[in-house]
């Protein structure tokens, strides 16, 4: 049986109890978000801190100094990137065994370790050399031969940089894995791109598919069944505000806010191909620059452009089915497997750690604090329908014309 078998539009179903007729449709306005479920940016920040004191095995204060010093850090990665732009392999955020930025670069030339300080804590740079390619000629080889890979294998796999190795990262189906082995397809994919390349087996891909992250629900009366995705974040193109979430998910929609109030959504329009998967809906009222995470309602007060984004980047995410979770970004430079973009995916997603995404969170925010960074759009399971990784969009993508609308 193949465990990587493409599937197009997954928002989760469910069967719902058959119903006679389609009930009419009526139109709940809102009632105003609950103020004292609203986190402040500090508690915002804390929620995500306490998250990451239980993963690393680390106090809260110096969870919180960490989560501090990544943000404050960005500007400082930029421009060493831009420093480095012929040599650069990639950029990674290392937790353990100490807290660090490692650069990798091409070539042998050597550069001397640096200290930051930032967030309250100094931070080494330390720089590796001897990548055997750069992100700019990886993402050139996908560029070219993203094609001739997936005819090249059985299922068509996920192709990125690998920022920790400087090799094109191969994300391939067992079927392959069956029938030549890991060792073969590196070799072959190698010898195709012209690349250096690093294989794994992720698992099965699919979609996943007012305030963001909230449910946002479809019932099909005739077919007896509910589809539900997540809300993202509220954008706005100047008179009109609009919630965001999944091309994939369907057209027609209705907001379950955290009390209960349903308000039905009209579709604006959806962009669901390429580097894009996102749909915008309007409801009665003007919506507030808010999200559901975790227990509270944070404001969006920034966002984070793909490009500053790093390996070992911790971001969150909230989903209808899967909750409240923070991991640390994969790669920043991804492309999903199969057609899941309305044919090829390019470099454009990102790549973030399971083990919490799954059917339903299609289109739920990523974020980390206030910092808005992308909307979920599918992930990779394993044989045990445990999740390997997700991936989203970054809010770079969103519809021309339309912004996040901020506190």
């Amino acid at each position: 049986m193949r465990s990587q078998r493409i599937v197009g539009c997954v928002a989760a179903l469910a069967i719902a109890a058959p119903a006679p007729a389609a009930p009419p449709i009526v139109t709940l306005f809102p009632a105003p978000p609950d103020l004292s479920i609203i986190r402040s940016p500090a508690d915002a920040l804390a929620d995500d801190a306490t998250a990451y004191a239980a993963t690393y095995g680390v106090t809260l204060q110096t969870a919180m100094t960490r989560l501090r010093a990544q943000e404050g850090s960005v500007s400082e990665t930029d421009a060493i990137a831009r420093l480095y732009e012929d040599r650069l392999a990639g950029i990674t955020i290392e937790h353990r065994p100490i807290y660090r930025i490692v650069v990798l670069l091409t070539g042998d030339a050597p550069e001397p370790e640096r200290t930051l300080s930032v967030g309250g804590m100094d931070v080494s740079i330390v720089f590796r050399t001897g990548a055997p390619a750069s992100r700019a000629r990886i993402l050139a080889a996908i560029e070219a031969h993203q094609a001739e890979i997936r005819q090249s294998l059985i299922d068509p796999p996920g192709l990125g940089v690998d920022p920790r190795t400087g090799r094109l990262l191969v994300a391939v189906g067992t079927d392959d894995v069956d029938h030549i082995g890991l060792p073969a397809i590196e070799a072959q994919v190698a010898a195709i791109a012209g690349v250096p390349t690093h294989a794994i087996v992720p698992g099965r891909d699919a979609n996943f598919a007012v305030v963001g992250g909230q449910p946002l629900e479809n019932v099909d009366h005739q077919a007896h069944r509910r589809y539900r995705c997540t809300s993202g974040f509220v954008v706005a193109d100047g008179p009109r505000t609009g919630i965001t979430t999944a091309a994939h998910c369907p057209d027609e929609l209705t907001d379950i806010a955290m009390n209960g109030t349903r308000t039905v959504l009209s579709m604006v329009g959806a962009w669901g191909a390429r580097y894009q998967d996102i749909q915008i809906h309007v409801g009665p009222d003007a919506m507030p620059p808010l999200f559901e995470a975790g227990a509270g309602l944070r404001s969006v007060s920034t966002w984070r452009n793909r490009t500053s984004l790093r390996a070992g980047d911790i971001v969150c995410h909230q989903g209808i089915t899967s909750g409240y979770s923070c991991a640390e970004v994969v790669a920043p430079d991804y492309a999903p497997p199969g057609d899941l973009c309305a044919g090829p995916c390019p470099a454009t997603w990102v790549a973030v750690a399971g083990p919490n995404c799954a059917h339903g969170d299609s289109g739920g925010p990523v974020f980390l604090g206030e910092v808005a960074f992308g909307l979920v759009k599918g992930g990779s399971y394993r044989p045990d329908g445990a999740c390997s990784l997700y991936y989203f969009m970054s809010t770079d993508y969103l519809p021309p014309g339309w912004s996040l609308l901020r506190r």
